[in-house]
């Protein structure tokens, strides 16, 4: 992946929704000015959410969606319309595409509630306007567009942008804890599960935030951290580690300068820092047998001493101090139903939007099931939880 390339789980989702036949994929295609969608006459055209990376200004990088009529009937129907509402836990802006001529049903009524749920900010857009006379918009939530004479579709453009503001959707992943002229060490271990030739997306994002604020990152891998930091003129103002190396790296590192790694940067970007601080808790407790699921958000060739399959649970059951049954998901999938689990292990979610990782916290939540990450399970396992919280100190105040 080029450094230039704006990472799919860091651009603004924009969903459109919609039952079949209202011209969803057409009012998709005029604005993206592209022939995403295939469309036709034929109802359920849209089959599997259509996915278009694209930039809308001022929004900047977008990601737009088509998703299939949340309308559909059968067995397969059925399929196509859940798999459009799982879009809902990625998406920060929703378009509800209405045929005009026939106008609000209780489809999108239904629709429209879910949005409201979870505000999610949405926009109705009364479609095929050049059928019939439309009338002036009576709240801020709808517009009427004709995807066929292109009318209305530089308006609901225009709105869609006004819907976020690009800063009050992603979070610091580390700019709010650096000034101009700070040093980072950035721990990178390069063994057998590092990518070849490349470096993985958290460790992308910090040293390009770094840079952006005029700090300074250094990067060693964890067999040169005591050279590295020998050769520094002043201490550094933090080392992040990966942390499989979480570990080793703690042991290196002098006390006086705080120590954190990228899985408990990513908690606080992705999701809720406070959240996985308190599920960590849960490693304490877990009994014989008790099941636990370690999710990761994205697929990838699992490889001989796999962080998530073989580190992670070695640690847990030394730190349980007995038998456990673990589970694995990865990438789009994620349970629905959690109340088998004693807890639940997530990666930390550098190619899952944030809206989605705080919507599979809020699942957790619901159940009352405890979630926690990598990252601060690993730290919590060790014994330096509360030292890699330094930079954190109301997450810090919520260990005993």
């Amino acid at each position: 992946m080029s450094l230039n390339t704006t990472p799919t789980s860091e651009r603004i989702h924009i969903a459109f929704f919609g039952k079949r036949n209202a011209g969803k994929s057409s009012v998709v295609n005029a604005v993206t000015g592209q022939q995403l969608s295939v469309v036709s006459d034929v109802k359920g055209t849209t089959t599997d959410p259509v996915y278009k990376a694209m930039e809308l200004l001022p929004l900047g990088p977008v990601m737009i969606v088509d998703t299939a009529g949340i309308d559909d009937e059968g067995d397969l129907g059925a399929m196509r319309v859940e798999k459009s509402l799982a879009v809902l836990a990625k998406t920060n802006i929703a378009v509800l595409v209405i045929d005009g001529t026939i106008g609000k049903t209780a489809d999108d009524e239904l629709l429209i509630s879910e949005f409201q749920k979870r505000k999610i900010p949405y926009i109705m857009a009364y479609n095929k306007s050049d059928l019939y006379d439309a009338p002036k918009a009576e709240s801020i939530h709808e517009i009427y567009v004709s995807a066929k004479t292109g009318e209305g579709i530089r308006e609901l453009k225009e709105l869609i942008a006004k819907q976020v503001k690009p800063d009050a959707v992603q979070k610091p992943l580390v700019s709010d804890l650096i000034s101009a002229g700070d040093v980072l060490v950035l721990v990178i271990p390069i063994d057998a599960s590092a990518p070849k030739g490349r470096l993985i997306l958290p460790q992308q994002q910090v040293i390009r935030e770094a840079l952006e604020c005029g700090a300074i990152p250094v990067c060693c891998r964890d067999t040169e951290v005591p050279q590295t930091l020998e050769k520094l003129a002043v201490p550094p103002k933090m080392v992040i580690t990966d942390s499989q190396a979480f570990g080793r790296v703690s042991k290196l590192v002098p006390m006086g300068i705080p120590l954190t790694s990228f899985s408990i940067l990513f908690a606080r970007y992705k999701g809720d820092l406070e959240t996985v601080v308190r599920g960590a808790a849960a490693l304490d407790s877990l009994k014989e047998g008790d099941k636990v699921l370690i999710s990761e958000g994205c697929t990838h060739h699992r490889q001989c001493g796999d962080i998530g399959t073989v580190k992670l649970p070695n640690w847990i059951k030394s730190h349980a101090g007995c038998e456990l049954e673990f589970h694995w998901t990865s990438g789009t999938e994620f349970p629905r139903d959690l109340s088998e689990f004693a807890l639940v292990i997530h990666c930390g979610g550098c190619m899952l939007p944030q809206k989605e990782m705080e919507f599979r916290q809020q699942i957790a939540a619901d159940q009352g099931v405890p979630m926690t990450n990598y990252g601060t399970a690993i730290a919590h396992c060790h014994g330096i939880l509360k030292r890699s919280l330094e930079l954190f100190p109301d997450a810090s105040a919520l260990l005993k």
